[in-house]
């Protein structure tokens, strides 16, 4: 495996945790607004109609041929903050989202992830 560097030529792969358990797929890039380097990750879960977008930081992910490895357990991610597959991540639920990970938010007030 290797560095995950383009994470959007990745939409639609499977995302696993360290284990190598299956999440879900990814579905977009979020970057920091700061940095413009990738930050959070969505991921496609849930069953058949019931799909929601949970999160998953980008920091130390990896790639091999088919999948996309985070560093963070499965049941970590899926009980992350979500989004309806159709809906936006608030600036108000950024540092909650930051917060679930113990990732520090920082404390500027300028939104800091934007979706690409």
């Amino acid at each position: 495996m290797f560095p995950a560097e383009n994470l959007r030529d990745w939409v639609g792969y499977d995302i696993v945790d360290p284990d190598g358990k299956t999440i879900g797929s990814l579905e977009a890039v979020y970057v920091d607004t700061i940095t413009d380097e990738p930050s959070f990750l969505t991921v496609k879960v849930g069953f058949i109609g019931k799909h929601r977008l949970a999160f998953a930081p980008a920091v130390g992910a990896t790639v091999a041929p088919k999948f996309i490895r985070v560093r963070f357990p499965k049941d970590l991610v899926k009980n992350s903050p979500s989004i309806d597959t159709d809906g936006e991540l608030l600036a108000a639920d950024e540092p909650r989202l930051f917060a679930h990970f113990d990732l520090d938010y920082g404390s500027g007030v300028e939104r800091r992830l934007a979706r690409r």
